[in-house]
């Protein structure tokens, strides 16, 4: 579901942009606005770094996003008329990306490109753009750069003191989503029993917050049991995940979230204790006690000891919620961050396993304090990309530790 400029200058509900509300927008005569801009023609896959597209894409971006749909004539900047442009291949729509990223500097990710109209009648092309923290974004031409923005209609050049407004605001902005994605790591690490057994706390949320319709409990639901397929796709079985230990099918409400809540209660069963939740705007949080693992039949390990193995299941599932969460509410990139909370006397200590499966801990560096890993990732990446997202940061996660490798997370043969 997404809420465009088209939707609103239509007056309608959010929905797919759809061949119906390009036409509805032509024969309303729909003039263009800072977040939409009528194209005729298709710019020309070869070259394209050199035409007016990335121009357009950065100011666009610059101006909190928008679309431009190729395929709409326009007469004192009201539609008028569709007209058809032709088929856009695989190749030519990859070529939109790669110059949204290429001749763009910062580049431009997370463009979403829609085909619409039949085959040899009336084909357009609507290109999203999607709202940036990374203004202002620039266009190189040889020596020369320059900042384009929407001016209501009208692409225009930013001056000097526009370009400095727009840097102190990316850099405001940076600084708000690091004190919110630490403020939403400590709210899940709260009360948390830490002097005890260690607990891995990993939350991510979008760097641009798209908010929709909030996820009803069925959805809520849903992503839970999709992630947890996905987690065992990332890390399949052999150590303790999170997302098994947690009621999947009854979220519960919690502030604007929903609330999966612990199920591994019982003497025998609390030292895989585990909570996650879903944010309404798209965010995610996983906490697991990691510490005090059993190791066989009634034998324990201390609780400042946690199995790299377990520390593996966890990324994985946390990274196979942010996916099934981005998909389900719209968003793509995240700000991810996982630590470990540990506060007894003795160091924390990551531990490995020997030649026949033991726990082992001759390569451990023993720590005082686990620092928090955080990463950015794109939630809406390729399959093969994303399982570099999670294979990454679990390797981070373990490195602090003295452990050189992963050893579940292993991606496919490409």
């Amino acid at each position: 579901m997404t809420f465009s400029a088209l939707h609103r200058a239509l007056g309608v509900e959010p929905g797919p942009l759809t061949d119906k509300l390009l036409d509805a927008a032509v024969s309303n005569g729909v003039a263009e606005t800072t977040d939409l801009d009528w194209k005729s023609e298709l710019p020309p896959p070869k070259g394209l770094q050199h035409t007016d597209f990335p121009k357009d894409i950065a100011a666009m971006a610059n101006s909190g996003g928008g679309v431009i749909v190729y395929g709409v004539r326009e007469s004192q900047k009201a539609a008028t008329e569709r007209v058809d442009v032709g088929e856009l291949d695989e190749v030519s729509e990859r070529a939109l990306r790669s110059a949204a990223i290429t001749a763009v500097a910062p580049p431009v990710f997370g463009l979403n490109v829609h085909r619409l109209g039949d085959d040899g009648d009336n084909r357009a092309v609507v290109v999203e753009v999607p709202a940036s923290i990374d203004g202002p974004h620039l266009i190189y031409k040889n020596d020369y750069f320059g900042a384009p923005v929407r001016n209501d209609a009208d692409t225009v050049w930013m001056k000097e003191r526009q370009i400095e407004a727009m840097y102190r605001a990316r850099f405001d902005e940076r600084r708000h989503a690091a004190e919110a994605l630490h403020n939403l790591f400590d709210e899940a690490a709260s009360g948390r029993k830490s002097d005890e057994r260690a607990w891995l706390i990993a939350v991510a949320r979008p760097r641009v917050p798209r908010f929709h319709e909030r996820l009803a409990r069925e959805d809520a639901r849903n992503v839970l049991t999709n992630a947890e397929k996905l987690a065992l796709f990332y890390a399949g079985r052999g150590g303790v995940h999170p997302l098994e230990n947690v009621d999947r099918l009854n979220p519960r409400p919690g502030l604007r979230r929903w609330v999966a809540v612990n199920t591994a209660t019982g003497e025998r069963s609390e030292w895989k204790e585990a909570w996650a939740s879903l944010h309404h705007d798209g965010s995610a949080t996983l906490a697991a006690a990691v510490g005090g693992h059993r190791t066989s039949g009634d034998s324990y390990s201390e609780g400042s000891q946690v199995q790299s193995t377990t520390i593996e299941c966890c990324i994985a599932d946390l990274m196979a919620l942010v996916r099934a969460t981005a998909h389900a509410t719209g968003n793509d990139e995240y700000d991810v961050q996982v630590g470990i909370v540990w506060t007894g006397g003795e160091p924390l200590t990551i531990l490995t396993t020997d030649n026949h499966g033991l726990p082992y801990d001759g390569v451990s560096t023993p720590l005082h304090r686990y620092t928090p890993v955080t990463t950015t990732v794109n939630a809406a990446a390729s399959d093969l990309d994303y399982y570099w997202y999670v294979h990454d940061l679990a390797q981070d996660c373990v490195n602090q530790g003295g452990i050189s490798n992963v050893h579940m997370i292993r991606p496919p043969e490409q």
